[in-house]
């Protein structure tokens, strides 16, 4: 072979490559190889809108504590059940990277139903002090819990309909396959339980008129 050969030689290569990319590349697109990580992606974006309400949640929290705590201080039990699963909520956390571990959602989801429980009973607690029921503090806050628990319903529903996506293509062809091939260390993610009254969220109902 001259040497005048060789660069002719290695720019058809390149134009080959060129060729084969054009052709296979939309093959590939079309097949859907690029689900899997937009699912994933997908899914850890709802899972981060859950968080974020549930932050919002615990972050009304200390100021309704403080609010009851001016009217009925007496119901001290009450209130530092409130701060206990409030705190133990905060502090049970699941990164993106955890969402394929049964325990870890498990661990959260209990966690976070004991704070619901918490602010279930002190809100039936609340019934019992008309002049608290009035404040307008208490009234600000009621509106703000109304709309965080029914955001935490929503994104909690995104978040769910995302992962059964996400799960539906690791089990079915030809998404199976591909990430078999492509994305072996993809795992279906976790859930929340059903739990009773999860259909709808928390009743957050001061007996304001």
């Amino acid at each position: 072979m001259s040497m005048d050969s060789v660069p002719h030689a290695a720019a058809f290569r390149r134009v080959r490559l060129f060729l084969l990319a054009a052709f296979v590349l939309p093959m590939l697109a079309a097949c859907g190889v690029n689900n899997v990580p937009t699912y994933e992606e997908q899914a850890k974006a709802a899972w981060g809108e859950v968080q974020n309400q549930y932050q919002r949640r615990a972050d009304l929290i200390p100021n309704l504590v403080e609010t009851v705590k001016g009217f009925a201080e007496q119901e001290r039990d009450v209130l530092t059940s409130v701060v206990e699963a409030r705190a133990r909520a905060t502090q049970t956390t699941i990164n993106a990277d955890q969402l394929s571990d049964p325990q870890a959602m498990q661990q959260f989801q209990q966690a976070q139903d004991a704070l619901s429980g918490a602010l279930s009973r002190l809100l039936v607690t609340v019934e019992r002090y008309p002049d608290l029921k009035s404040n307008q503090n208490f009234l600000a806050l009621q509106s703000q819990l109304e709309g965080t628990e029914n955001r935490i319903a929503v994104a909690r529903r995104d978040y769910i309909e995302a992962v059964r996506v996400y799960n539906t293509e690791l089990r079915t062809i030809p998404g199976r396959w591909i990430a078999a091939i492509l994305y072996p260390s993809a795992e279906p993610m976790q859930v929340f339980e059903a739990v009773q009254g999860s259909s709808t969220p928390p009743a957050v109902s001061f007996g304001t008129n």
